[in-house]
This record gives C-alpha cells, sequence and structure tokens, in this order.
C-alpha cells in the first residue's frame, strides 16, 4: 500500500461519514471530518498532477491526518461510547482510516529515508 492510496482511502471515509453524520445527526459540526477530507483529497489531486511538489503535499497531507485523529479521539470518541449505536461505528471507521493512514505515511517516511 502506498501513502497515496491510504490517503485516497482516508479521505473518502471522512467526507463520507461526515455527510452520513450530517443527514444522521442534522448537525453541521458532521461536515468537519468532510471537510478535512476535502483537504486531504485536495492534497493528493495537487501532488498527483505536481510530482516535485509530492514531499511538500505528503507532509500536508500528514498534519491534516494526525489533526483530525487527534480531534476524534480526544473529542468525539468518548461521547460516542457514551452514547453507543451507530454514531460509534462511524467514528471508529474515521479513527481507523486516519491511523492507517498515518501509519503507512510514516512508512514511507522512513523508508524513504533509508534510500
Amino acid at each position: 500500500m502506498n501513502p497515496n492510496r491510504a490517503n485516497i482511502i482516508n479521505s473518502i471515509s471522512l467526507i463520507l461519514m461526515g455527510i452520513w453524520g450530517f443527514f444522521d445527526l442534522s448537525s453541521p459540526t458532521a461536515l468537519i471530518p468532510s471537510m478535512f477530507g476535502l483537504l486531504l483529497l485536495g492534497c493528493f489531486l495537487f501532488s498527483y498532477k505536481k510530482q516535485n511538489l509530492n514531499k511538500i503535499f505528503a507532509h500536508i497531507a500528514i498534519v491534516l491526518t494526525l489533526i483530525i485523529l487527534l480531534s476524534l479521539v480526544a473529542m468525539r470518541l468518548p461521547k460516542s461510547i457514551d452514547d453507543g449505536g451507530i454514531g460509534l461505528i462511524r467514528v471508529l471507521i474515521m479513527v481507523s482510516t486516519s491511523f492507517f493512514s498515518i501509519v503507512i505515511f510514516v512508512k514511507s517516511f522512513v523508508d524513504m529515508r533509508k534510500n
């Protein structure tokens, strides 16, 4: 798995889960993960078209992913655990794809550093 694929999976997950949460809760704050997903998707598209900017957008993508992961774990996950239900599943999906994306990015950075 390369970082671009992990970024796409994470961004699509964030977009879809945020939209689902918005329609489920009718709360505009549920769209925050969708906005992060759109930013991550933009990082992929810009890095794909400009190969010399690939490192910059990869670092931007990992920072955005880390921000959304920390905010999901610190703020949303405890509330979702208390509430239970389908909201908890949505949050766990977003947390797992974000964590997976960070692991792939870090592995990629380590491999590049070795080379």
